[in-house]
């Protein structure tokens, strides 16, 4: 499959350890630029589990040069979009606009990271979002399956802990603590800097160094790598009609560059045509939606499996999953194989073209590989992935305990059925 000649990225060091990433993309009329500092809930003490993401939210309040209607006016005005997000292993600044004006915006995004001011009256203002974005967020089914299954998977590890955070922490932290977490966490040894577009790419390094050349370098933030548990997380919703399960294998993370998750997850149940959903839905009609996923972290990974259903057809579900997933440790569909494949592909193709995608990805190899991974060094890997690799992931995969949540309509019983489909899969694995 053809690939867009992709150059290697300008990367530079400064002396303060920001790490600089530029990849000019002739083709792109538009740039991306984005500031990602290594610091999300998984860097969090159970304390503190909320602020990466409050600090997220309040750095757009206002700076020391800048109130909080200049800084949304000062990229709207050149016809850009300024916004943030943050993650377990990050949070990003980042502006999509013309790409005559990158070097600015790493100005107006380096004000952001660097010169926050926390106002008082901003900050009790936004207590008030951050808490109704968490009641939002607890009253979804399938996000609360999702914070259910992190736990069964790490228990206590922070990388468990869910990035927006306890209503209680929204409500207790203080302007002292969000300025006491950039002090510690914005540093430069955390910092990268990373553009894609149709820039200049000297442009962008020596605007850098002239925002962030004096940020202190810090220290770098670590996390130590968390143990896989697994286990069973029920949660009863009130009102909710449907039952959603979250359950899930460990496969290797992100720095390990190690494919075969991926590919096994695409076979699995990306698309109506995967063994899940023929199955699940167009044969059996047991679920209205099923998904399967490779989330990756720089230190953990999972092999995800979503469903929606009726709550009568829980233990078909589960007997259904299990029979899939053990039929995959013993043969591989060819045709699944290259479905997969493809899939993944034309995803990665899509993405060559969205200039955030491709600095987000720069970004996130630099932090786990240390080196950014070319579009045909990935595409080579994911064409050489063969069956009895995938067939092999499928086996590692149930050799470890599964992780089940199970959130919105659940019956008695409930968990005492899953230990039993657990008890059951782990024993036609091992045949």
């Amino acid at each position: 499959m053809p690939l867009i000649p992709d150059p290697t990225p300008t990367a530079a060091n400064l002396p303060n350890g920001v790490r600089i990433l530029a990849l000019k993309l002739p083709h792109v009329p538009t740039a991306s630029v984005g500031i990602f500092v290594r610091t999300g809930s998984a860097h969090e003490t159970a304390a503190l589990n909320g602020i990466s993401h409050f600090v997220e939210h309040m750095v757009f309040k206002g700076t020391t040069s800048r109130d909080a209607r200049r800084i949304n006016l000062d990229a709207e005005r050149l016809g850009a979009e300024v916004n943030a997000h943050t993650d377990k292993d990050h949070t990003a600044f980042h502006i999509t606009g013309h790409a005559a004006h990158a070097p600015l915006f790493v100005r107006m995004l380096a004000d952001l990271v660097v010169h926050p001011t926390f106002p008082d009256a901003e900050l009790e203002h936004e207590r008030q979002v951050l808490l109704q974005e968490h009641a939002e967020d607890a009253d979804d089914p399938m996000a609360t399956a999702y914070r259910l299954f992190d736990r069964a998977c790490y228990g206590l590890h922070p990388v468990a802990q869910p990035v927006i955070g306890s209503d209680r922490n929204i409500e207790r932290l203080r302007r002292a603590d969000l300025v006491g977490w950039v002090q510690r966490h914005h540093v430069g040894r955390n910092v990268i800097v990373a553009a894609a577009g149709d820039i200049d790419a000297a442009a962008i390094v020596a605007e850098v160094q002239a925002a962030l050349g004096e940020m202190p370098p810090g220290e770098p933030g670590s996390i130590e790598a968390p143990t896989w548990t697994g286990g069973i997380r029920t949660r009863q919703i009130s009102g909710s009609n449907q039952t959603h399960v979250v359950l899930g294998f460990p496969i290797p993370h992100l720095a390990a560059d190690d494919v075969r998750g991926e590919v096994a997850a695409a076979l699995f149940g990306e698309g109506m045509s995967s063994p899940l959903m023929a199955e699940l839905r167009e044969r059996r009609g047991l679920v209205y939606y099923a998904a399967c996923s490779a989330d990756l972290l720089s230190l953990s990974g999972e092999f995800i499996v979503e469903s929606s259903f009726a709550p009568e057809n829980l233990e078909p579900v589960l007997r259904e999953v299990a029979r899939l997933l053990v039929a995959h440790t013993r043969h591989i569909d060819p045709v699944d194989l290259e479905r997969a494949r493809n899939q993944i592909a034309v995803r990665r193709l899509r993405a060559l073209h969205k200039p955030l995608r491709r600095l987000e990805e720069a970004a996130l190899d630099e932090y786990a590989l240390q080196r950014v991974r070319s579009p045909e060094e990935r595409a080579d890997r994911l064409a050489a992935v063969s069956a009895a690799q995938v067939r092999d992931a499928f086996e590692a995969m149930l050799a470890a305990p599964a992780s089940v949540a199970i959130a919105g309509r659940v019956g008695r019983g409930v968990s005492e059925r899953c230990r039993e489909w657990l008890a059951g899969l782990q024993l036609h694995a091992s045949r």
